[in-house]
């Protein structure tokens, strides 16, 4: 396991860690692992919802669809015709971890109401604390993300 210093504000990330590269993490694509635990991506919360109504929407069992091996659930039968339109215009960056994370060099899991859109693609954080820090400087954060991800994507 790899060793990490992170700031006092971020200790609770490091609970993920251990976790990030288990028994919950799908591989959907070569070389790329995704934070999907029990097979089920964005912890169930509809990915089209994320672009369509701006909030965090938790999706219907009998609405999934299976993409590259991870299970997405939708709101809406619309919803789930659009996500099977483009999938890759609705998926979360970085395999559904942490942009903060990523930014910082490792992969850690999600709260699925902590999320931002920019520039038409969907970042998903730790939690809220950690979103306000993600939101306070996005450029430098991504920046440093799209640096990092290809060194970790398959840790």
């Amino acid at each position: 396991m790899k060793t990490f210093l992170i700031p006092v504000v971020l200790a609770g990330l490091a609970l993920g860690l251990s976790g990030a590269t288990g028994p919950g993490v799908v591989a959907q694509t070569p070389g790329v692992q995704i934070n999907a635990p029990a097979g089920l991506g964005a912890a169930g919360y509809d990915l089209v919802a994320y672009f369509r109504q701006n909030a965090p929407v938790l999706g219907d069992a009998a609405l999934s669809h299976l993409h590259e091996g991870v299970t997405y659930r939708f709101s809406s039968a619309e919803n789930r015709a659009a996500f099977r339109a483009d999938p890759a215009a609705y998926l979360p960056q970085y395999g559904s971890y942490c942009a903060y994370g990523v930014a910082r060099g490792y992969k850690v899991g999600v709260d699925p109401a902590a999320f931002t859109i920019v520039d038409g693609k969907l970042y998903l954080n730790y939690d809220r604390a950690v979103q306000k820090i993600w939101r306070k400087d996005i450029p430098r954060y991504l920046a440093r993300s799209e640096a990092n991800w290809p060194a970790i994507a398959d840790d």
